[in-house]
């Protein structure tokens, strides 16, 4: 894990523009809708994959936070592709080629389409050699924010959206609020939390992580301690806080680094992937029962210092 007070080092960012993304030409989108068919649950249920679904508001960060935790697992933790035999496969290598491009230029991903559940079916294969720290499938869920406001007052999610959540499958959720806005988000939290106990979901044994997203707006890139983060979920959020103290979920903050604003948007100064670490250990991890750094068994260890002799 990164220490927490250390300084994050820049990585190479330069001005380069790339085109946007398009997913499909074929439709008709003279009307500003494309419609998407509905998977079915057993579609799903088929595909042999760790789900990670992400529930956010409009411009919490939901994409900067997947993009940025994809960017730390190809370019520091092992190697991450798509995943052979799926239906997305094309796109997925499309949308992870824009992913790192951006993030390597300092650019913003743009935002995720409304009623469109963008899906990653991705294999991550981690460079530590122990046998305990395999490599994983991972098929990654994100959705737009105006999307998860018509959940409000008793709402009802999107079909595409629906589909995921009630296929039974090994569901990880990822809770973004920033932290400009959190105190705008509570009760909204609180009816996605409800909307997973009708659907079944035991919150006691969830998986399941409530990310403070733009930590960087505080001035800092980090927590001067637990209680801060503590304190602040508290204060801005004190639904949240309650179940998350009720059902023992976990908690984060995040940040990408320093942003500088200008005349052609936000961009990237200076990446920080510190909190991109902390992250996607914890989603390996849970997934998997050990951490990306598990020095591996005794004779695993003796293997390992023999050959770099």
């Amino acid at each position: 894990m990164s220490n927490e007070n250390e300084q994050p080092k820049p990585l190479s960012l330069d001005g380069t523009n790339l085109t946007s993304l398009n997913f499909d030409t074929t439709q008709d989108i003279s009307n500003g809708f494309v419609p998407i068919a509905k998977p079915t649950s057993s579609d799903i249920k088929n595909k042999d994959s760790n789900f990670v679904f992400f529930f956010g508001t409009s411009e919490s960060g939901k994409s900067v936070i997947l993009s940025s935790m994809l960017y730390y697992l190809n370019s520091q933790a092992g190697a991450l592709g798509p995943r052979r035999g799926t239906p997305n496969t094309k796109e997925a290598e499309v949308l992870l080629y824009d992913f790192f491009e951006n993030i390597r230029q300092g650019i913003l991903p743009n935002r995720t389409t409304r009623d469109q559940v963008t899906r990653l079916d991705l294999v991550f294969e981690p460079n530590n050699r122990s046998k305990k720290v395999g490599p994983i499938n991972l098929t990654f869920l994100e959705t737009s924010g105006e999307n998860h406001n018509e959940i409000r007052r008793g709402g009802s999610y999107h079909s595409s959206i629906e589909s995921y959540l009630d296929a039974k499958i090994p569901l990880t959720f990822i809770i973004v609020t920033s932290y400009d806005s959190a105190h705008k988000d509570d009760t909204l939290i609180n009816e996605f939390l409800n909307e997973l106990v009708r659907k079944g979901y035991d919150l006691n044994d969830a998986n399941l992580m409530l990310v403070v997203s733009k930590w960087d707006k505080s001035g800092r890139m980090n927590v001067a301690s637990e209680d801060e983060l503590n304190n602040f979920i508290y204060e801005r959020l004190s639904m949240t806080s309650q179940r998350i103290d009720t059902y023992g979920l976990n908690k984060t903050y995040y940040t990408i680094g320093s942003i500088q604003s200008s005349n052609d948007g936000e961009k990237i100064s200076l990446l920080n992937l510190s909190t991109a670490e902390v992250l996607a250990n914890w989603l390996y991890s849970s997934i998997v029962g050990y951490d990306l750094n598990y020095e591996g068994t005794f004779w695993e260890r003796i293997k390992f210092s023999l050959s770099n002799q």
